[in-house]
């Protein structure tokens, strides 16, 4: 079959072909992009993956590894698809399993082969099975592959094409080395002996994941054929692993580097021709000046992590005062047309604070630090470009970094923490929601003990006889957080002002409160969110500051009271209270 390609969009992908590799090279390149739309058919595009809208109220994604639920003898990703259809379906769209390939070390990110399922885990009809009955997000894990791979084996035999898969550099001849922005104090060039000797090889993040070489279009080609496999499997958002570092050149700082962002563009323009309803996640955990780049000018990323949201929030409840988190959400330019927030409050990474550089002072960020040691955290370091040894990301349980240190779970740490979440499910964007959060996961001290890895803490995996008798003992905290989060997700869920384009607007109050309107794109449902961050109680007169808040029957949908006239203006809001205030549906009865 002859497949037509949209002129506009392939005179796009020209573009981006002959930025990154020359103008001589662009019409063979175009000719193997014509080779994918072949191969995967422009007339057979998955279902889901080419109409209907990007998003709406009811999207939310559960993050988890393949096998954060376990029963002996059966697959996990089977057995994770039960745990989510018994106790999730009504409360959750999506869910984000974490890399489910062979891998050789990072819990799956160090991939040892990109198209296959781990059979530890299951096979690729269980990820097809999940990802009809859910919106299954991906990881394309480009920046790098396991050195157990075939193509790393390959490499060091001299086997063509793979043998020009890796980057290598003299580390006697090099030059601007020390310009490059490390996320790890780790070093940035591996020995390795190939068929040619010893040869030094770029590696970021360890030994054991060595970057791929992009400056060769082949790795290119490689991934995008990745990338459509992927969507053709289930894959209706692709989350890009580390994409800042994609991109090498000596002399630079090897991150956030225009042909980067010209790759980002490059499969954005790919995905609107073959898979326009899929969407780019990209993952940077850097500054949010740097975070947003990658929008574009909203033909880049669809999605980006809210990265500095985690922290700030972090910081707000820790010392009851909404000043930065205010000023940081105030100031929160709404994203491109098209275009949206990841937002989450923990992942199976660590805190960053990196995205903390010029939104809080240096002392406040080491009170921060100091405050999650406390309370059995860890912090990873990196290596600035002045040498010094900085804090780079806070290893800890959402939960336990919000809980009051050598006490056990209290109504205080429990209230404290359904204020963090009720804040990120009410922001505008796409909620994210880590499973260990979602079931009140403690730090795992036992697993830390056992690994020495300091993310180890917050990846505790579940047994589910057990995990199932935890949330439905609802007298322990397990319980009681599972009970209240799924409460929240069925009523934003319910509610159109909770849309990811609904305009946002954030409220002049108090310090101790963090407020926000969140209007439904059509203009029918107003959406008032206000949340008490200290550990005193608050009254709030909002009609004295809000007029116009003083006039409609508002109804308090997580308590279910009905407000009216300037009583819906008048409010008293417990310690690390949450009131969602509407003026569209009354509470039930």
């Amino acid at each position: 079959m002859i497949h037509i390609l949209p002129a506009e969009i392939m005179q796009r992908i020209g573009e981006r072909l002959a930025y990154l590799y020359g103008e001589d090279l662009k019409p063979r390149l175009l000719e193997r992009i014509a080779l994918f739309a072949g191969r995967y058919g422009l007339d057979t595009c998955p279902e889901g993956a080419c109409e209907g809208p990007l998003w709406d109220q009811t999207d939310a994604i559960l993050i988890t590894y393949g096998d954060m639920v376990r029963r002996e003898g059966e697959a996990p990703l089977a057995v994770l698809h039960r745990f989510l259809d018994a106790h999730l379906q009504d409360a959750i769209s999506g869910v984000h399993v974490l890399p489910f390939f062979p891998y050789s070390s990072d819990d799956g990110f160090s991939v040892i082969d990109f198209r296959q399922v781990d059979p530890a885990l299951g096979d690729w009809d269980q990820i097809r099975a999940l990802g009809k009955r859910y919106r299954l997000m991906v990881d394309l894990v480009l920046n790098h592959c396991s050195r157990e791979s075939a193509w790393f084996r390959n490499y060091t035999n001299g086997i063509a094409p793979e043998r020009d898969y890796f980057i290598e550099v003299d580390p006697d001849e090099a030059s601007g080395l020390d310009q490059v922005v490390r996320p790890r104090s780790l070093p940035l060039l591996t020995p390795t002996q190939t068929a040619y000797g010893e040869r030094h090889l770029w590696t970021t993040f360890s030994s054991d994941q060595i970057d791929l070489n992009y400056a060769n279009q082949d790795v290119l080609f490689e991934i995008l054929d990745i990338l459509l496999l992927y969507i053709y499997k289930g894959a209706r958002i692709v989350r890009l692993d580390a994409i800042a570092y994609l991109w090498k050149e000596l002399g630079t700082p090897c991150i956030h580097l225009p042909q980067t962002h010209q790759v980002v563009k490059l499969m954005r323009d790919l995905l609107e021709m073959l898979a326009p309803g899929v969407i780019l996640l990209t993952e940077t955990n850097v500054p949010h000046a740097e975070n947003i780049a990658y929008f574009g000018d909203g033909d880049e990323a669809r999605m980006v992590y809210q990265f500095s949201l985690p922290p700030l929030l972090l910081h707000a409840l820790h010392t009851g005062n909404a000043r930065y988190l205010h000023q940081w959400a105030a100031e929160l330019a709404p994203p491109p047309p098209g275009c949206t927030w990841f937002n989450f409050t923990a992942s199976h990474d660590g805190i960053g604070v990196r995205p903390l550089e010029g939104l809080i002072p240096p002392e406040e960020l080491d009170a921060l630090v100091t405050a999650v040691e406390r309370r059995g955290g860890r912090v990873s370091t990196r290596t600035d470009a002045s040498g010094r040894e900085v804090p780079y990301e806070l290893n800890i349980t959402y939960f336990d970094a919000l809980s009051d240190p050598g006490q056990a779970e209290s109504e205080r740490h429990i209230a404290r923490f359904l204020c963090s979440q009720a804040i990120m499910l009410g922001l505008q964007g796409i909620p994210g929601i880590y499973f260990n959060s979602l079931v009140g996961g403690r730090n795992n001290q036992v697993g830390f003990r056992h690994t020495g890895r300091p993310r180890t803490l917050n990846r505790q995996k579940w047994d589910e006889a057990q995990l199932t008798q935890r949330l439905a003992d609802t007298t322990g905290a397990g319980g009681r957080v599972f009970k209240q989060y799924r409460h929240l997700l069925q009523l934003r869920r319910a509610h159109s002002a909770f849309h990811p384009d609904a305009p946002q607007q954030v409220l002049d109050l108090d310090e101790a409160l963090f407020g926000f309107v969140r209007t439904a794109p059509d203009g029918g449902e107003r959406l008032i969110a206000l949340h008490n961050l200290s550990d005193r109680p608050q009254d709030l007169d909002l009609a004295s500051r809000y007029p116009d808040f003083a006039g409609p029957v508002w109804c308090e949908l997580i308590q279910g009271q009905r407000l009216q006239g300037e009583a819906g203006a008048r409010l008293h809001l417990a310690p690390y209270q949450t009131l969602w205030l509407t003026t569209a549906t009354e509470p039930d009865a």
